[in-house]
């Protein structure tokens, strides 16, 4: 398997992620120490020998998003000035990935601003997960991998027996590609909520396109960040005749009054995966993780070897 020539590096941003994911690798997470100046400036340091590894750096772009930017370029700079083979950039959750286009005049790209800082930082590769726009992929010039949570969450959902009543809903048009893969993974049809958002971090349902009447709805997003979205959805299929909904995403940003929308929307289970770290006393009856460390894991070793990571999905 060559796993002498892998080496896996955390920054401070999800160490239990990272320790998993090297878990299941069958390695031990390599020793990095990010400690701070005391005017705030960023110290890294690399306790072990990374020449000619191939090393994968586990750092998702989450809260407090500039200072985890920071550590992960200085970070790539230190590998790839001790010598690393490749210096891998796994960035499980991408940070700015809504700013990937120019919505009026003068405003910024700041995905792609982002894309630039790691490569310039000297990145052979970059592993994200979910994109919140898959033309963000596009933005770089080094080897892109994109991977998925659907596989993971369609799993999970198969074990509810929800079958022929269920519908997998989209919160919007942008996410149809994301509800279609699920619902094609369950054997599910597809509905979809119209909405608008007059200002960031802020929707209006219109209304829901689709037949949700005495069926159990299953919505998937990508990123849940103040839940205003879900929450309003979740109140509109209820209103159209959902027996039952479940919410379901890759990133829980959770930001603001999110988890207090969350526990007391009417949904049955909120599921998300790991790539973000939660705070773990929340109910259990509400909230559920399921792990991406195994996805994350296979697509290093397979990046290893130099096979397939698309295989993976199959």
């Amino acid at each position: 398997m060559r796993k002498n020539k892998i080496k896996i590096f955390s920054g401070s941003a999800n160490h239990s992620l990272a320790r998993a994911i090297a878990a299941h690798v069958g390695i031990a997470l390599g020793e990095a120490e990010v400690s701070r100046f005391s005017d705030g400036e960023i110290q890294i340091g690399i306790k072990e020998s990374v020449r000619g590894k191939n090393v994968f750096l586990i750092q998702p772009l989450c809260d407090p998003i500039n200072e985890h930017i920071m550590e992960l370029l200085i970070l790539i700079d230190a590998l790839k000035r001790a010598s690393a083979h490749s210096v891998n950039a796994v960035v499980p959750y991408y940070g700015y990935a809504r700013q990937d286009r120019k919505t009026r005049a003068r405003d910024p790209i700041t995905a792609k601003l982002l894309a630039d800082l790691i490569t310039a930082a000297g990145a052979s590769r970059v592993i994200a997960m979910d994109l919140h726009a898959g033309q963000i992929q596009g933005f770089f010039n080094i080897p892109f991998d994109h991977l998925t949570a659907v596989p993971i969450i369609a799993n999970y959902l198969k074990d509810k027996q929800i079958r022929d009543e269920g519908v997998v809903v989209s919160p919007d048009l942008g996410g149809m590609t994301r509800a279609r893969e699920l619902a094609n993974r369950l054997g599910l049809p597809i509905a979809v909520i119209d909405k608008k958002r007059p200002a960031p971090n802020q929707a209006e349902v219109m209304n829901i396109i689709g037949d949700v009447s005495n069926r159990v709805a299953i919505i998937i997003d990508d990123i849940i960040d103040t839940a205003g979205t879900v929450v309003l959805g979740a109140e509109a299929l209820k209103k159209e005749g959902a027996l039952k909904v479940y919410v379901c995403c890759s990133h829980p940003v959770f930001s603001g009054p999110a988890l207090e929308r969350l526990q007391g929307a009417a949904v049955e289970e909120v599921i998300y995966t790991n790539s973000i770290p939660v705070d773990q006393n929340l109910p259990a009856e509400k909230f559920h993780v399921l792990s991406v460390a195994p996805l994350i894991g296979e697509a290093i070793m397979r990046i290893n070897e130099d096979r397939s990571v698309s295989a993976l999905f199959d």
